[in-house]
């Protein structure tokens, strides 16, 4: 046996550890700090702040700021754990308009490190100093506002010192946080020194000016602006173009009623907006700004105020990706010529009648190289009648070519049996025909598809002649019960058969071969997590892509002028033709500067 614990009494741990356990919480590293006193800067008014770091923060942060100011009388209070002037009763908390406001910040930093603030009011003759460690409490000379001196971080706690990485890898992490609050408030001028020099700085500028400052020109080259109104959700930022995207998540950045947070929902939510559209494993780039009512969210559900938790988070998931995905349907090419138009559904849309078509339009029955027809597989859905109609014979393309001033320009060759020459008033456009063909015959599969199942519709059901059951998790079971209208709204009947069993009784009539225990522990993994779920879209959206690329018009099929034309002016009317149904690009622009450079010209 082993032996008996020993048997210690329980005890009152005194204040001092009490701090120190809670700044480990909330201070885990030198940005830490950075952030913390940043936020006390905005929320006191600043115009101007001023971060001085030394040894990567951690011998020295210092932010100064010309806010409000701290009265005198008030310095010491504001060194008590939990002393706060942001928030009064739990009708304030969560109503929370500010950066700060639980008073941990400063009494978490006096209890693992030298600590001293110096402050002035617009009415006082003159600073006040205060030394957090001894308590002494002095005139001091400086302007309307406030300087936290935090010195040797971590000094009365060693074992997290040891913990700290090189001085470059803290500053880098220092800098990254103060960058993101430069993004949320533009209005305000930040500049960063480190051991004496000036490493960054930020003046007051407009709201594009500062992210191209922040974030560089070519991020904002690559993206396209986002701004919508969702019931009690406003969105704004902007997104990245699908062929910009990056190996790493390393530029999605998130704010929350102006604090920057991490959040697996908005940021799932964004990437299903990018479904179909990305190449590979990348992942888009994207900084969004998202307004919402107070009492719909929670900020106080994380030490460091890094996470938010949403009334509504299914709500909220829905509104962004429609968002993103509405912003990410117009092609580049017309982007930058489109005039503002009244905002659409692009999903629930229906296809346009065939007399409104543009006079080309590819279809399923397009001929191979060899002359053979592409025939698709038989399609084992409701819709089949919808895909079969589209395969039809389509009226001759027009003689006339268009002209140079349309987006995508006029055809001038065709090159390797591959490509597409125009000429637009930019330059030269080269387009990998089957690649935007096989685009447009996909976003007309699915927009097919959406009007056979009725847009916002139940999609059809298979009802079973056997009901299926499989083995559940209690999260599976609980999650069946809590989402079976979502569920019968993608085509599963899906109920609780036992204590670890759940049963099946209809399956998605677009799915008739997918794996149905695979598919619904899916779905509802989705649904748990994010209260909906795109995974019976997102296996529909795969089979119709096969069905695409299988009908797409080949490499080596001959194609006169006028249907390169033709297939130009149908990618410009095609949403999400900037790229494939795989994410490779469909067209690129080579300018005549480019070209002129190709060239030597002008040297």
């Amino acid at each position: 046996m082993s032996p008996e614990p020993p048997r210690r009494p329980i005890r009152e741990l005194p204040d001092e550890l009490i701090s120190q356990i809670a700044a480990g919480e909330v201070i885990d590293r030198p940005a830490a700090a950075v952030r913390e006193l940043l936020d006390n800067a905005l929320d006191a008014g600043a115009t101007q702040v001023t971060v001085r770091l030394a040894g990567g923060g951690v011998r020295l942060v210092s932010v100064e700021d010309d806010g409000v100011g701290i009265p005198p009388d008030q310095l010491p209070l504001a060194l008590k754990r939990h002393a706060t002037s942001k928030i009064r009763d739990l009708a304030e908390l969560e109503r929370v308009g500010t950066m700060g406001f639980r008073g941990e910040a400063l009494a978490a930093l006096a209890s693992v490190a030298e600590l001293a603030i110096t402050s002035r009011t617009a009415e006082a003759p003159h600073a006040w100093r205060l030394q957090a460690r001894g308590g002494e409490l002095a005139p001091a000379a400086r302007s309307r506002g406030t300087t936290v001196e935090v010195q040797e971080l971590f000094f009365a706690t060693p074992a997290r010192r040891k913990f700290l990485k090189s001085d470059a890898t803290e500053l880098a992490h220092a800098l990254d946080v103060v960058r993101r609050a430069a993004l949320a408030r533009p209005d305000v001028g930040i500049a960063v020194w480190h051991e004496g020099r000036q490493v960054a700085q930020w003046r007051p500028a407009p709201w594009l000016q500062r992210l191209a400052d922040v974030l560089g020109r070519d991020f904002e080259a690559a993206s396209r602006p986002l701004e919508a109104q969702r019931g009690p959700l406003t969105l704004r930022g902007r997104i990245g173009h699908p062929e910009a995207a990056r190996a790493r998540a390393d530029l999605q950045i998130l704010f929350v009623n102006g604090r920057c947070v991490r959040d697996r929902l908005v940021s799932h939510a964004v990437r299903t907006a990018y479904d179909d559209q990305l190449h590979g494993a990348r992942q888009p780039a994207w900084v969004l700004f998202l307004g919402i009512e107070p009492e719909l969210v929670d900020v106080n559900v994380h030490p460091a105020k890094a996470e938010v938790r949403f009334r509504d988070g299914g709500a909220v998931f829905q509104a962004v990706r429609q968002a993103v995905v509405e912003a990410l349907a117009p092609t580049r090419a017309t982007a930058a010529v489109a005039t503002p138009v009244a905002e659409a559904d692009p999903v629930a849309s229906s296809p346009p009648a065939a007399a409104a078509r543009p006079a080309w339009q590819p279809s399923l029955a397009w001929a191979d190289a060899g002359g053979g027809a592409l025939k698709a597989a038989e399609p084992r859905a409701p819709w089949a009648p919808a895909l079969r109609a589209l395969a039809q014979p389509l009226p001759a393309a027009p003689e006339a070519p268009p002209a140079v001033e349309q987006p995508l320009g006029r055809a001038v060759a065709q090159i390797g049996g591959a490509y597409v020459l125009a000429e637009n008033a930019s330059g030269l456009v080269v387009v990998d025909m089957h690649a935007a063909h096989e685009r447009i015959v996909y976003e007309r599969l699915k927009r097919a598809a959406d009007a056979a199942a009725g847009a916002g519709a139940e999609l059809p059901a298979q009802p079973l002649l056997i009901p299926h059951t499989l083995a559940a998790t209690p999260a599976e079971l609980a999650a069946a019960e809590a989402h079976a209208d979502a569920l019968r709204a993608l085509g599963l009947d899906v109920g609780v058969l036992g204590v670890a069993t759940l049963v099946v009784r209809s399956r998605p009539a677009a799915l008739p071969d997918a794996d149905l225990t695979e598919l619904v522990r899916a779905v509802l993994a989705e649904l748990a997590e994010v209260g909906g779920s795109r995974v019976v879209q997102r296996a529909r959206d795969e089979l119709l892509a096969t069905m695409a690329c299988h009908a797409a018009v080949r490499a080596n099929r001959r194609l006169t002028l006028p249907e390169m034309d033709a297939l130009l002016r149908e990618m410009e009317a095609t949403e999400r033709s900037d790229t494939c149904n795989h994410g490779r690009p469909t067209w690129r622009q080579v300018t005549l500067k480019e070209l002129d450079g190709l060239f030597l010209r002008g040297r």
